[in-house]
């Protein structure tokens, strides 16, 4: 699909229904404080140093941690994820992000597929769409029946306290953004080469049924927002904002401590002994920058 066949179907939305559209809203003044690129990455790179701590702290103690984002296409999800795991380890931290089900999945127990994912010791797993994907996309879009979308909402609370109880910090976010902010991601994501592949066909039918995925959004967390496993809404209208609070968030929730680390000190180099540099055309790559 090219973006030209793209472009009409993502129609300006009415601004007056934007500003209205959203009871779950965050903090208004917070909107008007400007945030500087200088203090983004500022803050950033000191809550990054945590998030570092926090990642000792897990591996030291085998401590097992889940943290859920949901959202609309565009809320932000993916920057989020991006700004909390590019300076921690990948061995530790590991980003589920699963494809539709196969065939053989469609007849498998829902959860069954999401079960492996979930962190063994000394890892932190962070879902990029998760099991809700039952009350969300796969209701509003017809995957799975209302029948089986009441079910789910019913049995996965205690899914998520069985969770818990097995020793794992769950936490889950949904990442609010308003019509009119949407409208302006998803047309960037047309307009820049970078972004395209962001853009499905599913994200196009889909910005179409925003207030279906209201009902969904908000019928889900009303069900499953428990004191044990509850819901925390992100303004995410200002992405360099909802990252920073996301990532304090998350710091707070965790009872972490500062693992002591012992001081390092490079040792010595060898000598060089009788090692001579081969007279070898190694083929290094164009220099153009």
């Amino acid at each position: 699909m090219t973006d030209k066949q793209l472009q009409p179907e993502i129609e300006t939305p009415d601004t007056e229904q934007a500003e209205k559209q959203s009871n779950i809203c965050t903090d208004k003044n917070s909107k008007h404080k400007k945030l500087t690129k200088k203090k983004y990455y500022k803050e950033l790179e000191k809550l990054q140093g945590e998030m570092v701590a926090l990642q000792e702290w897990v591996k030291a103690s085998g401590q097992k941690v889940c943290i859920i984002f949901e959202g609309r296409d565009g809320a932000g999800k993916g920057g989020a994820i991006k700004a909390i795991t590019e300076r921690v380890s990948p061995r530790i931290f590991q980003v589920v992000a699963l494809p539709a089900p196969s065939e053989r999945q469609k007849t498998q127990m829902y959860m069954q597929r999401y079960i492996p994912h979930l962190p063994a010791a000394g890892e932190v797993i962070i879902f990029d769409r998760s099991w809700y994907n039952r009350a969300g996309v796969e209701r509003v879009m017809g995957f799975c029946t209302e029948q089986e979308s009441k079910e789910f909402l019913e049995i996965i609370p205690f899914m998520e306290k069985a969770i818990i109880n097995s020793g794992i910090i769950l936490l889950k976010y949904w990442l609010e953004v308003n019509m009119e902010e949407q409208h302006r991601r998803m047309l960037g994501r047309i307009n820049d080469p970078r972004k395209i592949w962001k853009l499905s066909p599913m994200d196009i039918k889909s910005y179409s049924r925003w207030y279906d995925y209201s009902r969904a959004r908000d019928e889900m967390i009303m069900a499953t927002d428990t004191s044990w496993a509850p819901w925390y809404v992100v303004d995410s209208n200002d992405k360099k904002k909802a990252r920073l609070n996301i990532i304090k968030h998350i710091l707070s929730e965790i009872p972490y401590k500062k693992t002591p680390r012992k001081k390092v000190e490079l040792p010595k180099r060898q000598d060089k002994g009788d090692y001579q540099e081969p007279n070898y055309p190694y083929r290094y790559i164009p220099e153009k920058y």
